[in-house]
């Protein structure tokens, strides 16, 4: 059942097809010098490209520096070849005007993602080259600021006011993402190295079938999740290296009055070969109010250390569901806990009454060297228990906690060994000293 599920999910996914036409960047004026400001080089080859029908745009060595962000046009393949590097610039006013976008799971006006497309077909980066966010100086320090901005868009989420009025931008110290691509379908992203993200890395809102695939990463400044879909389907994520400052794969799905309303889950999503590194392996949640369903996550392993192999957050404020999860054949090293889902994130939501369905996850043959906190953790509520769980061939070497279950219902362990492994029981000696004790 599970194999026919993931196989029927995966002929629907096709990516970008790459158009035969090809130009040179350099022949609209771009120099990889890193000196000469190539945006507008880069928005005569995309307006050109709109107007042609579409086109394969080549990125030679060199470092080309950008003021300001690239916006995509429909049926443009962008490849960046071994040794090119975009590097923008990190002068938030570069990223202005605002445009439709979305923060933490909330509907809004902001800051332009650096690579941007909105309701957009048939789109592509590729090759070995590098996108450098350098976002160090100047967003990534910004965390500190952000909480009347955050606060701001949370109340207009929750007192539904239209969109078109949530403004941000300056002054509000809302990160925009490195790259975003908003209601688009047909996306391939494919062989690129990332780092220096002013935000999440890769943010795929609203957009479907899609494939990431081979894409590097080191992006260590604050809140740099690797890949970010949302109210996203039909999307393969494979052979990746991912070591990135949180998240390296993290599903959501709108927050609150915004998801519900949206009502669209993030669905059919495979991630497999890949290796994680970073904050959390895979994590659903906790803004995915519109719910999650139907996520595979195999055949994965480890470059390094993460806090958590696999997370499933959500509270009490949220609702949705998340439901239909398969993780097969995935091997972690030292983790903090191995597989985590709590239905009480942050302890945040407790006095409402929005709660989330988890059920029907299915865990086989995972392996971790050591679990320092603890191996599984499940942890529902008394309204909304998690059920219909089960766990098979689940090896834990070390753990500091084997297992803790709270306000579950239906929960199977096979074959499971959390802590070690118990061989042939001893038979009474004398060591046993049993009388005087």
């Amino acid at each position: 059942m599970r194999i026919m599920k993931r196989d029927s999910i995966l002929a629907q996914i096709t990516g970008a097809t790459i158009p035969e036409k090809e130009w040179l960047i350099t022949s609209f004026g771009a120099k990889g010098d890193g000196k000469k400001d190539c945006k507008p080089a880069f928005d005569k080859a995309m307006k050109r490209a709109a107007k042609s029908g579409g086109a394969h745009i080549v990125v030679p060595a060199g470092e080309y520096k950008l003021n300001g962000p690239i916006h995509f046009v429909s049926n443009v393949c962008l490849e960046l070849q071994e040794g090119a590097v975009l590097k923008f610039a990190p002068e938030p006013e570069y990223y202005l005007p605002l445009v439709k976008t979305s923060w933490e799971g909330t509907f809004l006006q902001n800051y332009s993602p650096f690579i941007y497309g909105y309701q957009l077909e048939n789109i592509s980066i590729i090759g070995k080259g590098t996108i450098d966010g350098n976002a160090g100086s100047t967003f990534a320090t910004w965390k500190s600021q952000q909480k009347k901005g955050q606060q701001l868009s949370r109340d207009m989420n929750h007192n539904e006011t239209p969109v078109e009025e949530r403004n941000f931008g300056e002054g509000y110290y809302l990160r925009p993402q490195l790259i975003q691509f908003f209601a688009c379908k047909n996306i391939t992203l494919e062989g690129v190295f990332i780092t220096n993200s002013p935000f999440w890395c890769i943010h795929l809102l609203k957009s479907e079938n899609i494939i990431c695939r081979g894409l590097r990463y080191d992006a260590k400044l604050v809140n740099n999740d690797g890949i970010d879909p949302e109210f996203t389907r039909n999307l393969l994520i494979e052979n990746i290296e991912f070591n990135n400052g949180d998240d390296n794969v993290a599903i959501k799905c709108g927050r609150d009055n915004d998801g519900w309303t949206t009502a669209r889950p993030s669905e059919n999503i495979i991630i497999r070969n890949c290796k994680f590194k970073g904050l959390h392996g895979v994590v659903l949640g906790s803004e995915m109010s519109a719910g999650v369903q139907n996520v595979f996550i195999e055949n994965c392993t480890y470059g390094g250390y993460c806090k958590r192999g696999i997370y499933i957050k959500t509270n009490p404020d949220r609702g949705g569901f998340i439901r239909n999860i398969y993780v097969n054949n995935c091997r972690f090293g030292e983790v903090e806990d191995l597989f985590y889902a709590t239905s009480m994130y942050a302890g945040e939501g407790m006095d409402n009454t929005h709660f989330t369905e988890v059920h029907d996850i299915y865990v086989k043959d995972v392996t971790c060297q050591k679990a320092s906190a603890a191996a599984l953790v499940l942890q529902g509520t008394t309204v909304k228990p998690i059920y219909n769980v089960r766990f098979e061939n689940v090896n834990v070497d070390q753990a500091g906690i084997g297992l803790s279950f709270s306000n579950t219902e239906d929960i199977i362990l096979k074959n499971c060994n959390l802590g070690g492994y118990v061989g042939v029981p001893s038979t009474a000696s004398a060591k046993d000293n049993i009388f005087n004790k």
